[in-house]
This record gives C-alpha cells, sequence and structure tokens, in this order.
C-alpha cells in the first residue's frame, strides 16, 4: 500500500468536505497530529477508526486503502488488486519477523554458551557459578520462548496431505515433534497429522 497516496487522497477529501484537520480529528475523537501523520503517509488510521473515518469522508474502505475514488466498472479489479497487495505487505511483513526469530534464537544460544564457558574457566564450581549458570539458564528461556511465540504467531502452518493453511495454539506446537519450523501437527480440515511447513501468507 502506498501511504503516501492514500494520505493525499485523506486529505483531498477532507478538503472537499470543507474540514479542518482539527475538525476531522474532533470528529474520530483523535488528535490533529494523529491526521496530519494520516495525510503526510507516515501512517495509516487505527482498524477501529476507519469505517468511522471513512463515513465522514464519504468513501469506502477499498478506496481509502486503495488511495483513489473507485469507478464502479472497475470495483472487481481494484478490490483484487488491494487483496494482493494486501497478501503481498503481510508475506513481507511476516518474513522481517521470522527473521527477527531466528535472530534472537540463534544470538541467545551464543550468549548462552559464552556466558557458561567463560563462568566456568574464570568462576570453578562454586556459589557464584551456580548463580550465573541460573540466571543466564532462565534468560536463555524467556529468549527462546519470545521466538517461540514469534513463529505461532506470524503466518500459517500449511498440511502436507490437503494443503490447508491454519494456525495452532502454543500448546500443540510446542508438544509437536519439529524440526525447525516445520511441525507434526493435526490438520483442523483433513484431521490427519503431517509435517505442516511454515508458510508465509494464508493463500
Amino acid at each position: 500500500m502506498d501511504l503516501v497516496k492514500i494520505g493525499k487522497f485523506i486529505a483531498n477529501q477532507r478538503k472537499e468536505k470543507k474540514l479542518t484537520q482539527e475538525e476531522l480529528a474532533e470528529k474520530l475523537y483523535i488528535t490533529d497530529r494523529a491526521v496530519s501523520k494520516w495525510e503526510r503517509g507516515l501512517s495509516l488510521p487505527d482498524a477501529d477508526k476507519m469505517l468511522d473515518l471513512c463515513n465522514i469522508l464519504d468513501i469506502n474502505v477499498n478506496e481509502l486503502l486503495i488511495g483513489e475514488k473507485i469507478d464502479m466498472k472497475e470495483k472487481d479489479k481494484k478490490t483484487e488488486e488491494l487483496l494482493i497487495e494486501m497478501a503481498r505487505q503481510e508475506e513481507v511483513n511476516n518474513k522481517k519477523l521470522m527473521t527477527n526469530m531466528w535472530v534472537i534464537g540463534i544470538t541467545s544460544m551464543i550468549f548462552y554458551i559464552g556466558i557458561v564457558l567463560i563462568s566456568s574457566f574464570t568462576l570453578g564450581e562454586g556459589v557464584p557459578f551456580g548463580i550465573i549458570m541460573v540466571l543466564s539458564t532462565m534468560l536463555l528461556c524467556i529468549a527462546m520462548f519470545y521466538a517461540f511465540s514469534i513463529e505461532v504467531n506470524t503466518g500459517y502452518y500449511s498440511c502436507h496431505n490437503c494443503g490447508h493453511k491454519f494456525k495452532t495454539t502454543y500448546i500443540r506446537a510446542f508438544i509437536a515433534p519439529h524440526m525447525a519450523t516445520t511441525r507434526y501437527l493435526k490438520c483442523p480440515k483433513c484431521n490427519k497429522r503431517s509435517w505442516a511447513k511454515k508458510v508465509m501468507t494464508k493463500d
């Protein structure tokens, strides 16, 4: 989605309605700074404000997200283009999250191994070494759980049998045998277990 184009569209529609940024902000119960950020292409309206904004500006959500008025003859085409763009954005965002997951997991493991080796050589056995081991293990567990939560919440698991893409719970993902981000899960559609690969988009 082109945030700059959307921002200009919001500004133009607001001016057509003869509203200032302050007046539009008042109607939406937000600050004029938020409206300014939309119109400069720095952010999108929150989902809970989109419908209200569309009603005030007399546009629909598709027009808002595309950043232009849609001719009824081109409505289906524009809607399809919007869905494709949203799927692409979802894929890009999910790939970034998965990259973060790997960075967190690998960095945490390297840090943990480094602390253990350094502590064992410099401190030897004893209370200080035990405290460091407990604290570093706790930090590793927290980091690994955070990385695991990113994996579960990002994208979908794709059933090897029927191709259905689905999300699962933390518990099911945690207890499932796995190879990296591919997990042996039960598909909610065909009710069969298979090695479900991680994919970034629903389509």
